[in-house]
């Protein structure tokens, strides 16, 4: 029988890399670290990149035919049916002002002819010590016990979280959505972590959570999180989520057409409340 045929062959060990990736960043983090900025705000650290090199390290060892794409090194293709997708540190900005969010998100993907599944995922908060995974139709469990999604109904009563880019913000559209879903649910939280934003929304601590422009190895492992613990994830018009959809709209199922409802009314302009004039305030 194939390795595939059972992904938790690769849960130990992707839980061990994550982890070890996960104690060296706390290394950095306590000890302090050098900025090094790379255009306007693109935030590359030390350990940011010695996160991925202990990772790719560990998988080539461990599983030498296997391909890893990574934030920092991207794509090593031997053209392997296994490829992983790499976030050696979800959460950069955070980790380098000091801000206690940040995490290690790793997924294995398995390619069969023209089909491309993700049987196994791993996202490691090394600063609550959580370790989220999923196996392909197997469940979610955050340190070793099942998730599963919130059972929230009413997007009015909705705790949701968003995600802006930390370079180009001029030219994306998210503030429209944050100001609109932040009146059409209990709140609407903005953390800087896509990967524990997603597993959040796995755990039901966040209903929902949506983000423009994400990349494979920012979602890979949290959206496969969110659908093993029962959520429901696609692109902002309802279509299915693929890893380079560059749209990322996920909840846990039962408040979905409601949130993609409200996506649908934004991009057409329909029912925009206008921002709070801040002279009128003041006066």
């Amino acid at each position: 029988m194939s390795e595939s045929s059972h992904p938790e062959n690769f849960i130990p060990a992707m839980s061990a890399i994550a982890r070890e990736a996960g104690a060296l960043l706390m290394q950095y983090f306590h000890q302090g670290l050098k900025i090094e900025y790379k255009g306007d705000a693109d935030l590359v650290t030390a350990a940011d990149r010695a996160s991925e090199a202990l990772i790719r390290e560990r998988v080539s060892k461990q599983f030498p035919s296997h391909d890893v794409m990574g934030e920092e090194q991207g794509l090593k293709d031997r053209g392997s049916e296994y490829r992983w997708y790499v976030d050696p540190l979800d959460g950069t900005t955070n980790f380098a002002h000091g801000y206690p969010v940040f995490a290690v998100s790793m997924a294995l993907e398995h390619r069969s002819g023209d089909t491309e599944t993700r049987i196994a995922g791993v996202v490691y908060d090394p600063t609550r010590d959580e370790l989220f995974t999923a196996e392909k139709g197997r469940g979610a469990h955050l340190n070793g016990k099942l998730i599963h999604v919130s059972k929230m109904a009413q997007l009015k009563e909705c705790l949701v979280a968003t995600g802006f880019p930390s370079h180009k913000r001029h030219k994306n559209p998210n503030i429209f959505f944050y100001h609109q879903i932040t009146l059409k649910t209990h709140g609407v939280r903005r953390a800087g972590s896509a990967a524990l934003d997603l597993c959040n929304v796995a755990c039901g601590r966040f209903d929902g959570f949506w983000e423009f422009n994400l990349n494979p190895w920012d979602t890979a492992a949290g959206v496969l999180l969110v659908e093993e613990a029962g959520g429901r994830v696609t692109r902002f018009d309802g279509s299915p989520f693929e890893l380079n959809s560059r749209e990322t709209l996920a909840s846990n199922g039962l408040v979905h057409d409601a949130l993609l409802h409200e996506f649908e009314e934004i991009f057409a302009g329909r029912g925009l409340e206008a921002l709070p004039d801040p002279r009128v305030y003041q006066r």
